[in-house]
């Protein structure tokens, strides 16, 4: 028998913090990047609504036996109701037998969650002493990121870039009881000034220019997630470090199907494990490219169910047989 939990968006807010994203994705890229993991190809739908999207991302873990898909959605027109744009419903399924064991719902978690594979990265490419943060992008996505590299960096300042003004003066309130420098700045100053530039938008053409950025420079991509959408200069690779969260999928839909095809890229999770190099010096400028990944949602995902079960927080659904 398999019993299902089911974990609402209140009780996973609760549960869900920036450690258990961190060490949750951070298991996941190691077996992302192993012999056994499988990740099936992102399914990109359409609502029929002006800009309402919803992606299926699924695999399984069968080193951790867990198995899965993620439905993530993006409704413009959700604040009217009352709702956030940015939904997330994760499906945990026995790899013993195929049933539901878990239902997770998580419109704050995919934010946690994406940040997490940031910070990973981020702890294994940025220079140990880099303190100046720059944000490309203003968006739902930001303050996750700017939170979870403040963790991992000695960040005393964030430098914030976006389009809309009014969103990036929104952000700097919002990060302003977090403790560094927070500035609004063109992208121009942004980048020139940065140690570590994110980009966290759903751009379709490149944000910046090659130029301003200087050597010893990380620059995470977290935005590009389909086909046709573009953060990143393409005069930017020659000479960089590229890794991905899972390279493949990079080349498909994420930051590298701009990458020159030639152009090696490593599995962050190779990095974790010890199986590759990262930084080659300090002059070096790294890039990681976040398309996001089945098998993080999943990770996280069971990290809350764990926790939520363990706190009596997790609601029963009953069970199912195996036949």
């Amino acid at each position: 028998m398999t019993m299902i939990s089911f974990i609402s968006n209140e009780v996973t807010d609760r549960v869900a913090d920036e450690q258990l994203a961190y060490d949750a994705v951070r298991a996941a890229l190691v077996e992302a990047a192993g012999q056994n993991a499988i990740l099936n190809p992102v399914v990109i739908g359409r609502g029929s609504g002006e800009g309402e999207t919803f992606s299926l991302k699924s695999g399984t873990a069968p080193e951790s036996a867990l198995a899965g898909v993620k439905i993530g959605s993006f409704w413009p027109g959700n604040p009217a109701q009352g709702l956030s744009r940015h939904g997330t419903f994760i499906c945990l399924i026995d790899p013993k037998n195929g049933r539901v064991e878990g239902l997770v719902q998580g419109d704050n978690l995919n934010g946690l969650r994406t940040a997490a594979s940031n910070a990973v990265a981020t702890t294994l490419l940025a220079r140990e002493e880099a303190s100046t943060l720059a944000v490309v992008g203003a968006g739902h996505q930001a303050a996750f990121e700017v939170r979870a590299l403040c963790r991992v960096r000695p960040i005393e300042r964030i430098l914030i870039a976006s389009r809309s003004t009014e969103s990036a003066a929104k952000l700097a309130q919002i990060l302003g009881s977090l403790g560094p420098a927070v500035e609004v700045a063109s992208a121009q100053d942004a980048c020139t000034q940065a140690d570590i530039v994110v980009t966290a938008t759903p751009s379709r053409a490149s944000l910046f220019d090659a130029g301003w950025i200087r050597p010893g420079t990380h620059i995470s991509a977290m935005g590009t997630d389909q086909r046709g959408k573009q953060e990143l200069p393409v005069e930017l690779y020659a000479g960089a470090q590229l890794f991905a969260d899972y390279p493949v999928q990079s080349r498909a839909i994420g930051e590298f199907q701009h990458a020159p095809a030639e152009q090696s890229i490593t599995a962050i999770g190779d990095v974790v494990a010890g199986r590759a190099a990262g930084r080659e010096g300090p002059d070096a400028i790294t890039i990681y490219d976040s398309s996001g990944i089945a098998l993080q949602d999943l990770f996280v995902a069971q990290a809350v169910v764990e926790r939520a079960r363990a706190l009596g927080l997790a609601v029963s659904l009953g069970s199912v047989g195996t036949h």
